[in-house]
């Protein structure tokens, strides 16, 4: 089944979802139910009541439905997979109709949420469509099985949670029943093991075991806070990002956290996020501020601050630092997607003739890099949308130029690429690198995006070898991204085992017994003296819960130290797998260490 077929399939899947929700809940009110990456959802507006007397669910406290996730899960989800399956046992093909907008009104009287919908499909100018299969008719613009008691195989309910209506949370909140649907029964149970494997390494809960973040109500949603192991971690991967592009002749530039909304103004950013801004209100001055979303016009204002000639071409400017965007409270996850996220960010000002050699030099920077950290990468080559021209900013002859520049470019590298059409930036085409974890998922990481437009709406020139003024060439690049969602990929494709180079302790020492402690504190200073993060665990405790210890906190390496150890002048190595390397000499072990931790092992 091709990914068409798929998505239609588990769209089809909602609507049998929404149907089966009907049959046992008839005065639930139904909103919205798309195709979703692995499968599908629907947010309903339930009748509290109604789900307490079906399900037998207790009413023990006043918290709506939407926030009683484990009853509903328990209790309800097998009775309405049930129903799901009795019902498709009776579904033909899907056929639609065409409605008026009073018919559609009339029909939705009671639903202000379907009623809301048709008053956008109204002012689209689009046509109000009803599809129905079976005994089920919905408000809906089509793209289902065409055959859904064949196509349908295997589907599972997964979960629930509270979703504002339309995002919003001045709205309503709903609730949202996800679930996951396969062509075959082999796939769906190949995907749950999947699904049990990712909680486990679920970021948030290893970034809480591990000590990596914190999450504080009291700071505000979406503003994560790093603790000193997360903060190491954070540094060590900026270090190495900025380090590969230093070596490529980027150089470091700093700029403030607010601006006036001016310069997102005249960058096209207003007009497109202007919704998505922190907003700043100044006690001195009239000045309208915002809080930095990006960084991009800020570097332009650098390069326009003297006159540029071909001669000073590439110039290339890097940025590790915090901005900010005002994400809608429904939509923010751990790590995955914040409020104030930090870019490793990058942006090289050239000539024409000057594109193809430092896309080559960024693509090399980014296979370095993925390869060290062990993800395998093929890149998305995202343009435009023909379809949505209004979506892009900039004339169509320089975005064809631009699309045609990145393909050459991934050819040229050999890269393992795809393109998708509507997935580039408002302001020009690019390369989406994308990461593939421990599970077989894909994650967007590193971009290096072209830009013809943004340089042109700034003014930015410099002076070509016949003295006339030109407009350089922009190529936006972030290496890691946002570092807060990149160590959400990163902290759930290692399950937190970082590698050595990377690992926040590198060795625990152990002593078995209290009189083994000084020895234990000695040969961690020798370690620590060379840059090596050592730490020696000298409380009361059994060896086996230090070792356990160690291991759940995901130490590299431990070192256990008895009488024998001290007698011969030794520590006998493990590893956090298990794996016993035998007794090896404090500068033999210290050496293997520095070599593995020096080649980024």
């Amino acid at each position: 089944m091709n990914d068409q077929h798929l998505q239609a399939m588990r769209h089809s899947t909602a609507h049998l979802l929404a149907a089966a929700i009907l049959e046992l809940l008839p005065n639930t009110k139904l909103t919205i139910g798309p195709a979703i990456e692995h499968g599908f959802y629907y947010d309903f507006e339930f009748n509290k009541e109604e789900v307490q007397k079906v399900f037998k669910q207790k009413n023990n406290d006043n918290r709506p439905v939407s926030e009683k996730i484990d009853t509903l899960n328990a209790n309800a989800f097998a009775r309405i997979e049930q129903k799901m399956a009795e019902l498709l046992k009776t579904w033909g093909a899907f056929s639609h109709r065409e409605v008026t907008e009073k018919e559609a009104k009339d029909i939705y009287k009671d639903n202000p949420y379907k009623l809301e919908l048709i008053e956008g499909i109204i002012k689209k100018g689009e046509k109000i469509t009803l599809y129905k299969v079976g005994d089920f008719e919905d408000l809906c613009r089509g793209g289902h099985s065409e055959e859904p008691k064949k196509d349908i195989g295997a589907f599972k309910l997964l979960s629930i949670a509270g979703a504002y209506w339309r995002g919003d949370e001045k709205n309503k909140m709903l609730t949202r029943v996800y679930g996951t649907a396969f062509a075959s029964k082999k796939e769906l149970e190949e995907h749950l093991v999947m699904l049990e494997e990712a909680k486990k390494r679920d970021h948030r809960k290893l970034g809480k075991d591990l000590d990596l973040f914190v999450l504080s109500d009291l700071v505000g949603k979406g503003l994560p806070l790093f603790t000193p192991k997360g903060t190491l971690l954070r540094e060590l991967l900026n270090d190495y990002s900025q380090g590969l592009r230093e070596e490529k002749g980027f150089s470091k530039v700093w700029t403030p956290h607010i601006t006036k909304n001016d310069l997102y103004k005249v960058s096209g950013h207003w007009d497109k996020f202007g919704k998505e801004l922190f907003l700043v209100k100044s006690q001195e001055t009239t000045d309208e501020m915002v809080m930095k979303p990006m960084n991009c016009p800020h570097h332009q204002q650098i390069y326009a601050s003297r006159i540029r000639s071909y001669r000073d071409l590439p110039i290339k400017y890097m940025e590790t630092t915090t901005d900010y965007r005002d994400e809608k409270a429904g939509e923010l996850l751990g790590l995955a997607r914040v409020r104030s996220l930090t870019q490793d960010d990058s942006h090289a000002f050239c000539t024409p003739e000057q594109i193809d050699a430092i896309y080559d030099e960024l693509i090399e920077v980014v296979q370095t890099f993925y390869k060290t950290i062990g993800m395998k990468l093929r890149a998305r080559l995202s343009f435009r949308d023909p379809q949505t021209p209004e979506k892009y900013i900039g004339d169509d002859a320089l975005w064809e130029k631009a699309q045609e520049i990145i393909l050459k470019v991934a050819k040229k590298n050999k890269l393992d690429y795809y393109t998708a059409e509507g997935e580039a930036a408002f302001y020009g085409p690019k390369i989406d690198f994308m990461a593939i974890d421990a599970l077989g998922r894909e994650w967007q990481v590193a971009t290096p995006q072209l830009d013809f437009v943004q340089p042109k709406r700034f003014g930015l020139t410099y002076i070509d070898q016949d003295g006339k003024e030109q407009t350089p060439v922009m190529i936006h690049f972030a290496l890691m991204g946002s570092i807060e969602r990149f160590l959400s990929v990163y902290i759930e494709h290692t399950a937190g085992a970082f590698p050595l180079w990377l690992a926040p302790v590198q060795v625990s020492l152990l002593p078995i017994a209290d009189r083994h402690n000084e020895y234990a504190e000695k040969i961690a200073k020798e370690l620590q003296a060379v840059g090596i993060r050592a730490e020696a665990d000298v409380r009361s405790e059994r060896l086996q819960a230090k070792i356990r210890d160690a291991t759940l906190q995901k130490v590299p390496f431990m070192g256990i130290i008895g009488d024998k150890e001290i007698a011969d002048e030794v520590i006998s190595v493990r590893k956090r797998n298990g794996e016993d390397l035998g007794r090896l000499a404090a500068t033999t072990f210290l050496t293997q260490l520095r070599n593995d931790i020096d080649k980024k092992r």
